[in-house]
C-alpha cells in the first residue's frame, strides 16, 4: 500500500520504534547531563543527605535486583533451562522497576556531594549514563527476540547468532555498568 502523492509516508513500526529510542536517547542525555550539572551546584545539609543516602541504597536495590533477575534468566535460556517467553515475560514485568531504580540513584546521587573532578567519580557518572542508554537499547531488542521462533537458543542462522551476540553484549555492558558503578560508589563512600 502506497501513501497518496504528498503525504508523508506511515511510519513503520519499527521506524517509529526507532525515533521513539533516539528521543529517548537524547532526553537520557539531557537529564544525565542536567542531574551532573546539578550535583556540582547543590549542597544537601547532613539529614537530607542521609535521606538521599538512604533512597541512593533502597534504588539500587530495587534497579539492580531488576537487571540480574533478567539477566539471571537470560542465561537460564541460553543455557536451555528456560523458554524465551519466560525470559520476555519476567523483562516486561521488571522494565519499571529497573528505571524507577536507576532514576532514583540518579535523582539521589545528585546529593550524595559527588565529586566530579575526581577520575573514579567521572568513571561512575559515564557508567551510569551507559547503563541507561544500554537500557534503552534493551528495549529495542525485546521485539526481535520475540519474534524468534520457539525452541532453545541455538543459532539456526546468522540473523539469530548475530541478535544472541547482541543480546550477549547488552547483558556484558549491563553488569560492568552496574558492577562498576556500585564498586565506585563503596569506594567513594569511604573516603
Amino acid at each position: 500500500m502506497t501513501a497518496p502523492v504528498g503525504s508523508a509516508p506511515v511510519p513503520t513500526p519499527l521506524v517509529a520504534r526507532s525515533v521513539l529510542v533516539s528521543a529517548a536517547a537524547a532526553g537520557v542525555c539531557a537529564v544525565w547531563a542536567a542531574t551532573v550539572w546539578a550535583a556540582v551546584h547543590l549542597r544537601a545539609d547532613p539529614l537530607l543527605h542521609d535521606v538521599a543516602l538512604f533512597v541512593h541504597l533502597a534504588c539500587l536495590i530495587v534497579g539492580f535486583g531488576a537487571v540480574l533477575t533478567v539477566d539471571w534468566l537470560g542465561l537460564l535460556w541460553l543455557l536451555g533451562k528456560r523458554p524465551l517467553t519466560e525470559v520476555l515475560r519476567a523483562a516486561d514485568a521488571v522494565h519499571p522497576p529497573i528505571w524507577l531504580g536507576l532514576a532514583g540513584l540518579v535523582g539521589s546521587g545528585m546529593l550524595l556531594h559527588p565529586d566530579p573532578g575526581a577520575l573514579l567519580t567521572r568513571v561512575k557518572l559515564g557508567l551510569v549514563l551507559v547503563v541507561a542508554l544500554n537500557g534503552l537499547h534493551a528495549w529495542t531488542l525485546q521485539p526481535r527476540l520475540a519474534a524468534l521462533p520457539a525452541g532453545g537458543p541455538e543459532p539456526a542462522t546468522v540473523s539469530r547468532r548475530a541478535l544472541v551476540a547482541r543480546c550477549a553484549s547488552t547483558v556484558l555492558v549491563s553488569q560492568l555498568g552496574w558492577w562498576g558503578a556500585t564498586v565506585i560508589g563503596f569506594l567513594n563512600s569511604r573516603r
